[in-house]
């Protein structure tokens, strides 16, 4: 609003020192960041107490882990924090009229309100399974689709590509003032397209038409059905696997504070045309806003983190862990880096393969030899490192005495960091 507000008096001429500051998004992004600070710590202490008061507590079953029946009471839906620390700055300092921020404020919101939804049925009505999965996955695919949509035919949403000049370019423009490739003049267009970034090669872009069956016209629409399907499963999975690694004091926020902070200086990268062009990505007019929400969200989180860290005061529950996920899940879609994520991503990536694995193996060994065996002495896989081998018969049985959990977090943050500097190190590494 106040971003509206400064737009309007500039329009209006009416001049005062600092009123061209919220042009900037270096300066609007530390503005959601410190303030969404603020409004977490602010928020944070008041939230816990009335929790407390109305005895909302986790439910904590004894699987046997050290120090973990001692969190039973902890208040959850702590994300609700989370989710107020983003929308305010946001909407103080965001460009509303952005479709990024638009798309993220409805991601944030959707979001928040399944996560929500799953912790009321399980505090509420003492119901542990929470939100039947089948309508948790519903809400994401209508997301995804929405998101999904929006890229694929908004006007709005696009980014910069070279194709050859009409004569008519060229006499207009003249051939000096256009660019040019194997001496063909060529003129830049910002367009909906069906491309992405690829790491590690050369000229990096990967279209999804390449990945359809068809020729023609028909191979033209299927391309944007592959895409959407695509977008669908990315914020899906994100979703979900931040859930999943949502298991230990500290260990979600740490690791998508670092995810954030990185997808934030991607976006910052690709909508500034200078530094796209000398790095040689894809320059996305307008992507730049996506720095200032994704400067809140880390804000929100270094202000969770005050109570979430071990010993943690407060769980963010579903309603922060499925909204993290989406929200990085739609910032990489945005800006054309989701086949990034593997790599960005790979703590939420392991912990859910950790989990599938296990289940599988488990399924087909029962199925086979009438007992089930384990890969992991238990997952999601940072439980893993807490059992002792001692405990439960696994493939993987190293290391052989429980780890601590807050070594085992920190160790995850530090794998997170050594994951974002890689992850950055690809648009050199072609």
């Amino acid at each position: 609003m106040l971003y509206q507000l400064f737009e309007y008096l500039e329009k209006q001429h009416i001049d005062f020192p600092g009123i061209g500051l919220m042009q900037y998004i270096s300066f609007r992004s530390v503005c959601c960041s410190i303030f969404a600070i603020l409004t977490s710590l602010f928020i944070g202490k008041k939230i816990i107490t009335f929790l407390q008061k109305k005895q909302i507590g986790e439910e904590i079953r004894d699987l046997g882990l050290e120090g973990q029946l001692r969190k039973t009471g902890t208040p959850t839906m702590g994300g609700i924090i989370i989710l107020i620390a983003i929308l305010v700055p946001i909407l103080l300092f965001g460009n509303l009229s952005n479709v990024n921020i638009q798309l993220l404020i409805l991601t944030t919101v959707w979001l928040g309100f399944l996560g929500f939804m799953d912790d009321y049925i399980k505090v509420f009505k003492h119901n542990k399974a929470g939100l039947p999965g089948k309508f948790k996955i519903a809400g994401q695919v209508v997301l995804g689709l929405i998101v999904g949509l929006t890229i694929c035919f908004s006007n709005n949403v696009g980014f910069r590509e070279y194709r050859p000049a009409t004569q008519e370019e060229i006499i207009a423009s003249g051939e000096d003032t256009l660019a040019t490739s194997e001496g063909q003049p060529m003129v830049a267009s910002i367009s909906n397209s069906a491309k992405t970034t690829i790491p590690f090669i050369k000229n990096n872009e990967f279209d999804y038409k390449w990945l359809s069956p068809f020729k023609g016209e028909l191979g033209e629409h299927f391309k944007w059905f592959m895409y959407i399907v695509v977008i669908i499963f990315i914020i899906t999975a994100c979703s979900n696997g931040t859930n999943l690694t949502d298991g230990m004091d500290g260990m979600a926020t740490g690791v998508t504070i670092i995810v954030g902070a990185t997808l934030g200086i991607l976006a910052y990268l690709s909508g500034h045309v200078g530094y796209a062009d000398y790095l040689n990505i894809m320059f996305i007019p307008h992507s730049g806003e996506i720095t200032v929400f994704l400067s809140a969200l880390i804000g929100a989180l270094l202000g969770f983190l005050w109570y979430n860290s071990y010993p943690a005061q407060v769980f963010m529950g579903d309603t922060g862990s499925l909204t993290l996920g989406g929200i990085v899940g739609v910032c990489a879609i945005l800006i054309r880096k989701e086949l990034l994520l593997p790599i960005l991503c790979g703590i939420f990536m392991v912990e859910s393969l950790s989990v599938i694995v296990q289940r599988a193996y488990f399924k087909y060994t029962k199925k086979k030899y009438g007992t089930g065996k384990r890969v992991f002495r238990m997952a999601p896989l940072h439980h893993h490192y807490q059992k002792s081998n001692d405990e439960i018969d696994a493939i993987i049985k190293t290391p052989k005495n429980p780890i601590p959990e807050a070594k085992i977090v920190t160790r995850f943050w530090i794998v997170s960091i050594i994951l974002a500097v890689l992850t950055i190190i690809t648009l050199k590494i072609r």
